[in-house]
């Protein structure tokens, strides 16, 4: 059957016409900030406690928009005739933010969770140099990062958590063991009381 001339168009008019009667909601962003999803893409904070400047992240930028620089130290043997250590120290971590495309392979390659997305969005400059956060303003972004959703009720229980709970039980059970010792040893120790004397024989 041969479709009806401008059945199309009495179709769209239509869907026009619905849309009209129905009140419009725009957000008035900047004055309400928009809910953004906890797995946001915005901006990568740095923790520097936990990097070991291994360069992964650079090695695998696809932009290379990371800079790292670091300098080597020597570490004191821990113990005598122990051997000295040399160790990595970071002098500088900066994100060029206008190379980079949020790919987040960075985030996914390091080792040492060090690397975090914020979902922070705010941070456009007029100069496009300001766009290289050094690691004091890519460490200022890490308080902005949002804490990791729960695990569900029934999903089985993180390996880091049950080691983490089986060392703290150990510690304690350690240290009750080492508070009973002393009590113990002092019980051992006092002295017997004394027997009463039976009587001789006249």
């Amino acid at each position: 059957m041969a479709p009806i001339p401008g059945s199309g168009l009495a179709k769209g008019l239509a869907v026009t016409l619905r849309t009209m009667t129905k009140k419009t909601v725009t957000e008035q962003y900047p004055d309400a900030q928009p809910e953004l999803p906890p797995r946001t893409r915005g901006v990568i904070g740095l923790f520097e406690e936990n990097c070991t400047v291994c360069m992964l992240c650079a090695r695998e930028c696809p932009d290379w928009c990371i800079y790292i620089d670091s300098h080597k130290e020597t570490v004191p043997a821990a113990t005598p005739g122990g051997r000295d250590r040399s160790r990595n120290v970071l002098d500088r971590f900066a994100i060029d933010f206008s190379l980079c495309m949020y790919c987040g392979i960075c985030i996914e390659v390091c080792p040492f969770d060090a690397l975090f997305w914020s979902p922070e969005f705010e941070y456009a400059e007029t100069d496009i140099r300001d766009l290289t956060h050094e690691r004091d303003r890519l460490r200022d972004w890490m308080w902005t990062v949002p804490a990791p959703p729960a695990l569900d009720p029934g999903a089985e229980e993180p390996k880091e958590l049950a080691a983490a709970r089986k060392t703290a039980d150990k510690l304690a059970a350690q240290q009750e063991s080492a508070q009973q010792e002393p009590a113990q040893q002092e019980s051992a120790a006092d002295p017997e009381q004394p027997k009463p004397e039976q009587g001789g024989r006249e």
